[in-house]
């Protein structure tokens, strides 16, 4: 049976490796339409959540696994052997940055490497995970060859990039457009029909370089329009004028403008990190691209300036930072979801750290600091209990991440100090000097 016919009669099974923030909602998806689909990952603790029916991603409702579960549809394992069991494998593993802000393939490659032995023919392999042109063709082709099978014949390799944006209660994953390229005119037919099985529409393309870059292009959009607003912030303020009130203003104008935030730094897996895959590939094509880089630049700048915009505001109290007791409220890099991935708020807390001050924070979403790559000494540290007891003690609070739960009002009436990087102010009543923008 041709892999297109078994995916239209739902005979086809689908592995989804990486059970992250884009895994788990790719694996029920596919388990919801019908689908046999098995989950892989490194991680235990993720398959037993998965085989018991539970999530651990707070933001996918527990009833959405256990459903799967039932139906007999979903299976997780940390067993590799058991990718020959799949007729599509679909990897979502991290591609994150080295020290030198330069791409960090190796979870890529090693997951690539895990499934290469157990692969056989009539295998469709898609790549999600964010990275720069060429990547599938280098280093996904290449090994799938290597292994004695022949792309386009006997395995039908593409590149499809992931667009979850975790918490967005009106686009989930299946009703995103999903955009896919192949190696071949053969590859493309059958990511075709792997994704038609669960996505409302697909997106073909001519080759995986314009996959990659399709995806390169949506977050450089989003990064270089958020510096741009970031730059125009510390500008407004140095001419006292609010840039919240002038983006309100420009987003009265029905044509070509899209309104843009600014904030105390970039945050989430794509957005700080995907502009730099590019720009490390297109050195190697001798393209200087400075816009980008620019635009980095002054994002990562952000943080540094919040600090000291705290610094200055706690000295207008008679305060410095140092022996001063500052709380950050939301760990998480976006509102209402649980997602630390390079949050700028570790950054803020590290500064302040450095500083001297005593610093703590607090996240409903976030109970405890688990393990992350870049911030480990944070690991294990709980979140501040929300009492009046405890933010009356508090110097300064700083606003890093506006969550719904937070009670603005009752953070006016108990805060001495508030600076705010995420105008979550601007609709609550405060006293005359209670809070300074950042």
């Amino acid at each position: 049976m041709k892999i297109a016919e078994k995916f239209a009669s739902k005979d086809a099974v689908v592995g989804v490796v990486g059970l992250g923030y884009v895994g788990l909602p790719l694996v029920l998806a596919y388990a919801n339409a019908g689908y046999h689909s098995i989950g892989f990952d490194i991680d235990e603790s993720k398959a037993e959540a998965l085989l018991a029916g539970r999530s651990y991603i707070k933001h996918i409702p527990g009833e959405q696994v256990a459903t799967a579960k039932e139906s007999g549809k979903l299976d997780a394992t940390i067993d590799f052997s058991r990718v020959s069991e799949c007729d599509a494998l679909v990897l979502c593993v991290p591609t994150p940055l080295d020290e030198h802000f330069e791409p960090d393939l190796s979870y890529v490659v090693k997951t690539i490497e895990a499934i290469v032995p157990h692969l056989r023919e009539g295998q469709i392999i898609s790549l999600e995970s964010t990275t720069y042109p060429g990547t599938t063709d280098e280093e996904l082709v290449t090994r799938v060859e290597a292994a004695g099978l022949k792309v386009g014949e006997t395995a039908f390799v593409v590149y499809s990039p992931e667009r979850e944006d975790p918490g967005n209660a009106q686009f989930a994953a299946t009703n995103i457009p999903k955009v896919v390229g192949g190696v071949t005119a053969e590859c493309l037919e059958a990511g075709v029909a792997l994704y038609e099985a669960a996505f409302e529409q697909v997106v073909p393309v001519s080759s995986c370089k314009v996959a990659e870059l399709t995806k390169l292009l949506e977050n450089i959009y989003r990064a270089v329009n958020i510096g741009l607003v970031n730059e125009l912030k510390v500008a407004a303020d140095k001419m006292d004028i609010d840039i919240w009130e002038v983006i309100r203003a420009a987003s009265t104008k029905p044509f070509g403008f899209n309104a843009f935030y600014p904030g105390p730094g970039l945050g989430g897996h794509c957005i700080p990190i995907d502009p730099f895959y590019l720009t490390w590939k297109a050195r190697e094509y001798g393209v200087h691209t400075r816009f980008i880089e620019l635009a980095g630049e002054v994002n990562r700048g952000m943080p540094d300036y919040v600090i000291h915009r705290t610094m200055e505001a706690l000295n207008g109290r008679g305060k410095s930072v140092k022996g001063s007791k500052i709380v950050l409220l939301g760990l998480a890099y976006k509102s209402n979801v649980d997602d630390m991935r390079e949050s700028p708020t570790f950054t803020l807390m590290d500064g302040f750290k450095r500083l001297g001050a005593e610093v703590s924070y607090y996240d409903p979403h976030v109970p405890v600091v688990g393990p992350t790559r870049e911030h480990m000494d944070w690991a294990g540290k709980e979140s501040l209990p929300w009492t009046e007891e405890r933010l009356r003690e508090q110097d300064c609070v700083v606003i890093a991440t506006k969550h719904d739960a937070f009670d603005l009002k009752e953070l006016a009436t108990w805060s001495d100090l508030i600076v705010d990087t995420r105008n979550a102010m601007a609709d609550t009543e405060t006293r005359d000097g209670l809070v300074v923008k950042a």
